[in-house]
Order: C-alpha cells, then sequence, then structure tokens
C-alpha cells in the first residue's frame, strides 16, 4: 500500500491489488482489492490495466514453494499486459539439507522462477547476489536493484535524534522464528558486549505471542519488554530510540552478506538508524558499489562493534543509506521509470 500511495502521488497511477486467497472484492485504505486464485486463470481483463507488478515469493502461492499453476496464468497476463510486466522476486528458491523438503524442490523452484524472469519485461531483486543468481538462471534477464522496504514505517529522523539514544537500549524484530532464534543466541553471547553499550534494556517486537519466546526472555539484569503483534506504528516508535537491533537471519554459514537486503526486520533498523549487530562475521552489505557500515558482529572468539562514541555517527550512516537505496520513495521513483509512468521521472 505504501508504494501504491506513492505511486498515485508521482504519477496519478492507480493500483488494483489482487491478493492471493483474498475472498471477495473490497476497498482497502483507498485501494480495491480482489481475490487472486492461482488456480484459475481468466481472472482479469487486459482492458483494466496498463502495467502489471507481481510479487513473487514461492511459498507465498503454493505451500511447497512451487507454484506451477501460477505460470499459465503469468503467461495470460503477459500476453493481455499493453504495457510493462514487472516482477519482484523476494526470492528466487529456497535451500536446505537433504532432509528438508526444500532440497529435493530446488530444480523445481528454479525452473519456475526461470519461467517467471523470462516472462517479464522488468524485474527487481533485493541485492546484488540475487542479481547475479538469477542471471545464472536466465542469462538474459538484467534486474534492478533495490533492498526490501522496512515492515516498521519509514521515520523521518535529525541526526541528533541518534545523538540522544541510550546506547543501552537494544532490540530484536521480526516474525516469531526469527525472534526465537535472534534471542537464543543473543543469551549465548550477551557476556561479550562491552559494557560501554551493553543492553540495560530489550524490547522484542512482533511475530505472534509465543511460549517459547517469553522462555527465551532475558531475566537477569536486563529490563525485557516483549509486544508481540504490535503495530507498526508503535514498533517504529520504539525502534527510533534503540541504538541497536540484534539480528540473527542466517540458518547457515557462508551466505553473502548482502542476502540480508531482502529482511523487512533488517530494513527497519535501518530505517530508524539503529545498527543492527549479528553472531556471525559476514561480508561487506553494499548497493551500487556503496557500503554499509560494518558488518558488526559479536562471535565467541571474536568481535567488531562500534565504539559508544561512534554510535550515533554509524547510525545515521545506515539511515542514509536506506533513504538512497532501500526506502518506499526511492523504490516507487525506480518502479515508475521502469513503468515509464512519466517522462519527467526519467532525469
Amino acid at each position: 500500500m505504501t508504494v501504491a500511495r506513492k505511486l498515485r502521488q508521482l504519477s496519478g497511477c492507480e493500483t488494483i491489488f489482487a491478493a492471493h486467497d483474498w475472498s471477495g472484492a473490497a476497498n482497502v485504505d483507498g485501494f480495491e482489492v480482489r481475490p487472486f486464485q492461482v488456480q484459475e486463470t481468466s481472472q482479469f481483463s487486459g482492458a483494466e490495466f496498463d502495467h502489471v507488478i507481481l510479487h513473487y515469493v514461492n511459498y507465498g502461492y503454493q505451500a511447497r514453494g512451487i507454484p506451477f499453476a501460477l505460470v499459465p496464468i503469468v503467461r495470460q497476463l503477459r500476453h493481455y499486459c499493453r504495457g510493462r510486466f514487472l516482477t519482484i522476486f523476494h526470492e528466487l528458491y529456497a535451500s536446505g539439507p537433504p532432509w528438508k523438503s526444500s532440497f529435493w524442490l530446488q530444480p523445481l523452484q528454479k525452473r519456475i522462477a526461470k519461467t517467471l524472469a523470462q516472462l517479464s519485461s522488468i524485474r527487481l531483486v533485493s541485492s546484488e547476489s540475487m542479481r547475479r543468481e538469477l542471471g545464472k538462471l536466465a542469462s538474459d534477464a538484467e534486474a534492478i536493484v533495490n533492498p526490501a522496504l522496512s515492515n516498521f514505517g519509514e521515520p523521518d529522523l535529525s541526526p541528533d535524534q541518534f545523538s540522544r539514544r541510550d546506547p543501552h537500549r537494544w532490540s530484536i524484530c521480526g516474525g516469531t522464528a526469527l525472534i526465537e532464534r535472534s534471542l537464543q543466541s543473543l543469551r549465548k553471547i550477551i557476556d561479550q558486549i562491552p559494557g560501554e553499550i551493553s543492553p540495560q534494556q530489550l524490547f522484542v517486537l512482533g511475530g505472534s505471542d509465543s511460549p517459547t519466546v517469553r522462555a527465551l526472555l532475558p531475566h537477569s539484569g536486563i529490563q525485557t519488554d516483549y509486544r508481540p503483534r504490535l503495530t507498526p506504528a508503535d514498533a517504529s516508535g520504539i525502534l527510533s530510540t534503540s541504538s541497536f537491533v540484534w539480528l540473527d537471519y542466517f540458518n547457515r554459514p557462508g551466505v553473502p552478506g548482502d542476502v540480508l537486503l531482502k529482511s523487512t526486520a533488517f530494513a527497519a533498523a535501518c530505517a530508524h538508524g539503529a545498527i543492527p549487530v549479528f553472531p556471525h562475521k559476514s561480508s561487506v552489505i553494499s548497493v551500487e558499489a556503496d557500503p554499509l557500515p560494518g558488518p558488526f558482529f559479536i562471535e565467541p572468539a571474536h568481535s567488531e562493534l562500534p565504539a559508544a562514541n561512534d554510535r550515533a555517527q554509524i547510525a545515521t550512516r545506515f539511515y542514509d543509506w536506506y533513504q538512497r537505496h532501500a526506502s518506499s520513495n526511492h523504490l516507487a521513483h525506480g518502479i515508475a521509470r521502469a513503468l515509464e509512468l512519466s517522462p519527467e521521472l526519467e532525469s
């Protein structure tokens, strides 16, 4: 909805949403939302739209990440589309060990991603790593890069707001599984955090109310505040006063650091100038040869963390980088240019 509102402001472009498993037509925040059934074709008339934007999250369309039924629908939409067809790839395929279904289904997931990339006139991915991987699947499929948006808002902040923050105020945010994993790893290393920035307050934001999360919350010497299912506005208010966000995103080692750019929790940290800290060292995170500070991490034998005196400056750098490369305003301008919605946006 955020990007749709900005597209309306930029170019007068109106968006009709088609939501998977949505029941009946409705108006949400001033936009029409229709049901979109993956099993059905002929759901839309080409006379109703100029361009199509497909947000592709393979597991969002089929429980095992192989939505073959989506392909003929995309072919039909592509045939009737008078303008351009943009596919936003949240991911291309999943990875896992041999005892996981993702290991055996990966070739099928790759085949679907390749087909959708070839059917699209424009492709958008969240990182340079994903762009390279897409090029391996479909060599003629050029893509533009825009990291994932913050799921907890994009406040307007000034440098002095970063300098006033308490360096002992930390947060963990995201879905339930990510929160559980992050709490487990934080408990293992929390005593290694230097006293000048060690957490005295810890906010745990998002996901469903989980007894596992409640059992993992630190109880000695740290004031904890667990808020599942909170509103984006409430989460934004807390992140806007947090100095650090602890994030244990990767399930396996050796993943390029910029894969984090598909994480909305990582985006939320950057959008609020809260410095992300990880339990493992990773490669530099960069877009268009513009790297983020760090990455900052704490491992049992080694850590790299910002000094307390440098924290505000580094937080500002995260915030400014997000505005340049990931914000909804940046994404909307990129989509508008790609769809040629307004000639003046080409400049």
